[in-house]
């Protein structure tokens, strides 16, 4: 994912979360907010309670490419991704899954706002 595609400040992160619009699934919490660039951003938050370092970038790592099949950075958001402790009890398929239709919901939201 390119870092324009990224929410990258605590500002940002911040002001997205402040707006208390979510989604939630076992695994995974969107919080989104209109965007304010020409393109929409993503940004990821993995707590420390998921494991050591090595574990947590793993994480991130699977989540971006997960972004970059679901998304194609023109939807009419922006999104932080907050990964729960059960995405680590579930396999990548299914975590996919839950991502895409967690994003599906978030684009029907924003499309009757």
């Amino acid at each position: 994912m390119r870092k324009a595609y990224r929410v990258r400040k605590n500002l940002e992160y911040k002001a997205i979360m402040e707006l208390k619009q979510f989604v939630s699934s076992p695994a995974f919490t969107l919080y989104y907010a209109p965007r304010k660039e020409e393109n929409s951003r993503i940004g990821l938050s993995v707590s420390k309670k998921l494991g050591i370092a090595v574990i947590r970038n793993r994480i991130k790592r699977q989540v971006r490419m997960m972004c970059q099949d679901i998304t194609n950075y023109e939807e009419k958001f922006d999104c932080i991704i907050l990964i729960r402790s059960a995405y680590l009890k579930q396999d990548f398929e299914t975590n996919r899954k839950a991502l895409e239709n967690s994003f599906n919901k978030i684009k029907i939201k924003v499309q009757t706002l």
